[in-house]
């Protein structure tokens, strides 16, 4: 007998349709081919299906067994191929009609007493299922609320093969899953964080306002103790709250990885601030099937890195192609894949090894040769792609017995989201909605200056020896600057601030 049955592959974080067809055949010597590119975790769920079966009470005669995963082109890797395996057996083998396979997709993995165990995806799943217009969606219960937040597909959460096999036969009724999107998207501005608490540093929470308004890159360069931590910290309570498209892309950059654990969509933009140990593999993406790397998981958010130079420097150049792109494209032997990787990339770094170099109640201890080897570890073209450098110093003690900081949170992102908006609707029908993404002939056309302001910048260029990078970057700045002031065109004293925020250009470069 002959069946066939819709399931999924996954390839980065989109998934694909995959037929599984299964044939029974009584006659000849019982054995169990499985043919179609399947790997690793594929190839072993012969053993996990079979004695699934057999602890649920099902009995599977001595037979061919033939398992086709088409299309047969490309390599299939996972588990979520389980059940849909289990269905089709039992169905070749007349247990089950093939009728009830209409319209529906399963996916899920199989624990040998038969029960089912969540897999990376599911929302992507989901959404695949809605593109083609398939109406139900099987898959583990652990998963059906997160994929149940895709409108248009019926998501049903299975507990067991079991369970499956009752609700296929109309001996069971279970009701998809109904999520309470309202609820969820409430909590988006649940921060336990907030400016409010930064005591002083009111040039660097400016920087901040300007970096999240227009997208920018920032650096914090300070001795210990100034506060570079905390200031990134807070940065995502001040960027623009999540649109519901952009929630769903980075639910499923998290669901790929497996990082979803209990929750039914991510609401708050994501904030990843990984060990200066950590490889490139780790921070970019990689291994044998790419899985998602610390820039991706960043993505619509922030992707902090404390002690800069401390990061090895081949890890730190990796990041060149995900800042310029908003993607990265990881390439093995087996597969090439692309991830998404938009994110705001802030930094922080002492000025010295022993981070007192300037300091006015601290004695530097390093050499001359030992600051210019950990300035090195930085190169040129990377800090070219940090649009702010912003100095930290200590916070005096006027400040610190303040009872707050002044400016809180809400009212930052206040200012932020009307910038946001001016950009969206100068950008409204080009492929970036920021002012950190201009290039080109939009960069010429959206920061026309006058000549006095060209006379301004182009002493500023040949004193301070700006890269051309450099000088789209004080371009870029200055255009924020004036969104955030609400002026239309860009004048010297948005260009001399936009300048004042690129010190590494005038004592760490030269």
């Amino acid at each position: 007998m002959f069946a066939k049955i819709k399931t999924a592959l996954l390839l980065g974080i989109e998934a694909y349709l995959v037929t599984l067809e299964i044939d029974l055949a009584r006659s000849g010597i019982p054995c169990f081919r499985m043919v179609g590119l399947a790997e690793g975790a594929v190839k072993e769920s012969k053993d996990r299906v079979f004695t699934a079966l057999k602890n649920c009470g099902f009995k599977i005669p001595p037979c061919r067994i033939t398992v086709n995963l088409a299309p047969a082109h490309i390599k299939k890797e996972g588990s979520a191929y389980d059940l849909p395996l289990a269905l089709g057996i039992l169905c070749a083998n007349e247990q089950l009609p093939t009728t009830i396979f209409k319209d529906s997709l399963f996916v899920g993995e199989l624990s040998l007493n038969g029960e089912l165990s969540p897999i990376p995806g599911a929302i992507s799943i989901a959404m695949m299922a809605k593109d083609l217009g398939i109406k139900r969606l099987f898959l583990p219960s652990k998963n059906a609320r997160e994929a149940s937040i895709v409108k248009g597909v019926n998501c049903f959460g299975m507990s067991s093969l079991n369970s499956t096999v009752e609700f296929l036969l109309g001996k069971k009724e279970t009701l998809p899953i109904e999520p309470d999107l309202e609820a969820l998207w409430s909590k988006r501005e649940d921060f336990y964080l907030d400016f409010m608490e930064v005591k002083g540093q009111n040039h660097a929470k400016r920087a901040i306002e300007i970096a999240a308004a227009g997208g920018h890159n920032i650096l914090f360069i300070g001795p210990p103790g100034s506060g570079k931590t905390m200031l990134a910290q807070r940065i995502p309570t001040v960027l623009p709250l999540l649109e519901f498209e952009e929630a769903l892309e980075v639910t499923k950059v998290y669901s790929v990885a497996g990082l979803l654990q209990d929750k039914t969509i991510i609401t708050t933009r994501p904030f990843r601030a990984p060990h200066h140990t950590i490889s490139d593999a780790g921070l970019i993406g990689g291994g044998r099937y790419p899985n998602p790397g610390e820039v991706s998981l960043a993505h619509k958010g922030v992707l902090f890195l404390d002690e800069l130079p401390e990061f090895k420097k081949h890890v730190l150049e990796v990041l060149r192609q995900p800042l310029e792109d908003g993607r990265v494209t990881i390439s093995r032997a087996a597969m090439s894949l692309t991830y998404p990787a938009e994110f705001m990339l802030v930094a922080a770094m002492n000025p010295c090894p022993c981070g007192y170099l300037g300091d006015k109640k601290h004695v530097c201890t390093c050499t001359p040769a030992q600051v210019q080897r950990y300035k090195s570890r930085l190169s040129g073209p990377l800090l070219d792609r940090i649009d702010l450098h912003i100095e930290v110093g200590a916070v005096p003690y006027k400040d610190l017995k303040q009872t707050s900081g002044g400016i809180d949170s809400s009212a930052m992102r206040q200012r932020i989201e009307e910038a946001r908006k001016m950009q969206l609707d100068r950008y409204k029908s080009l492929p970036f909605s920021t002012n950190s993404k201009l290039y080109g002939k939009w960069l010429n056309e959206f920061c026309l200056i006058g000549q006095k302001e060209h006379n301004f910048l182009e002493k500023a260029v040949n004193n301070l020896g700006l890269s051309a990078r450099a000088y789209t970057r004080v371009l870029r700045i200055a255009r924020t600057i004036a969104d955030l002031e609400g002026d239309k065109d860009i004048t010297i004293s948005h260009l001399a601030e936009a300048i004042g925020y690129r010190s590494l250009d005038r004592n760490f470069l030269g």
